[in-house]
């Protein structure tokens, strides 16, 4: 999820297990142990694009790293800002919940986490979107309205569980709506006659209502979306055509074997003033249209020497203002035109 959730979610865990023994300093030790894992991303900056891609969510989001660094942490923390009192066990604790809740939450969102380092397989649940503030506010609030309490206050432990009570029984609904909106894909599909081997869904940006599908055919993907505000059930599908074959003599490329296994096999290629793009059809398109280009994308340069460079093409603020400026008209029912 984004920055602000996982520093907001480690100062409520920081809060939990130390808030009474070290006041607001838990708040902020919390807030950097729920921030560490995503240091994967300022790592990724001295990479090439398809390795920083690779890595991502990777070590640094695994129940290994967790247990290996915790007790590194809570011993520099120690050092450095308690050499008076012996706080290292609850520091341990605080450190390795802070660390491990950040990954357990990224799994509810469609990149995933590589949560069983060194497997490569990402745990995914696809059911909210990297930024959510339904979930964000209620522990963000709590947080605000605890600090000015002191930590023997009980009042403290009570708003932070508040907080956290109100973020997990909207996170239950999301998995509910996710649930139920597969249910009416796949009715659909089968109202349709509608021939499929595999269906991925994932809620669009910023809630939980609007939830998009992909649905795996022979040569193409079927793409269509469903608002659980729309009036009727009867939805539209469009294809897009995967036409793999544009790879030519790229297929076996190791490369493209590599965005194979970040894709999960969910691409398309494309063409476009003789350069091939790799479209991640995971992450949905930026706007709901079939002509809108897909989030994820990446220009494929073959090298004179047989070796290929993968750029991943880079998204502008005026890319994504079609999405939003035509998303609350779709959540609340109203279907595009396009």
């Amino acid at each position: 999820m984004d920055s602000l959730t996982q520093i907001a979610l480690g100062a409520a865990v920081g809060e939990l297990c130390m808030g009474k023994k070290i006041g607001n300093k838990a708040l902020l030790l919390g807030a950097i142990g729920g921030t560490i894992p995503d240091l994967d991303v300022f790592i990724g900056h001295f990479l090439d694009d398809l390795t920083r891609i690779e890595i991502h969510r990777g070590f640094s989001h695994s129940i290994l790293f967790c247990i290996i660094f915790s007790p590194i942490f809570a011993w520099l923390t120690q050092k450095l800002f308690f050499k008076t009192k012996d706080y290292f066990k609850d520091l341990c604790g605080l450190f390795f919940w802070s660390l491990f809740t950040h990954p357990l939450l990224d799994a509810h969102t469609s990149w995933g986490t590589q949560l069983f380092w060194p497997l490569s397989y990402k745990v995914a649940y696809n059911n909210i979107f990297v930024v959510d503030f339904f979930y964000t506010l209620p522990i963000l609030v709590s947080i605000l309205l605890i600090l000015k309490y002191h930590r023997s206050n009980t009042i403290r432990k009570k708003r932070i569980i508040s907080g956290l009570a109100l973020s997990s029984m909207y996170m239950l609904f999301t998995i509910a709506s996710k649930v139920y909106g597969l249910s009416v894909f796949e009715n659909n599909l089968n109202h349709q006659a509608i021939e499929y081997s595999a269906i991925s869904t994932r809620p669009s940006p910023l809630n939980a209502i609007l939830w998009n599908a992909n649905i795996m055919q022979k040569d193409s993907v079927c793409i269509g979306n469903y608002s659980l505000f729309d009036s009727n059930q009867d939805l539209v599908f469009y294809r897009i055509a995967k036409d793999h074959h544009l790879l030519g003599d790229l297929k076996d490329h190791p490369k493209i074997n590599r965005l194979r296994r970040i894709s999960k096999d969910w691409f398309s290629i494309s063409k476009e003033q003789d350069t091939l793009y790799f479209n991640d059809l995971r992450f949905g398109q930026l706007g709901m249209e079939k002509s809108a280009p897909f989030v994820f994308r990446y220009k494929l340069i073959p090298q004179k020497n047989g070796d290929l460079q993968v750029l991943e093409t880079v998204k502008h603020p005026k890319d994504v203002l079609p999405l939003l400026s035509h998303l609350f008209k779709r959540i609340i029912g109203q279907k595009s035109d396009s």
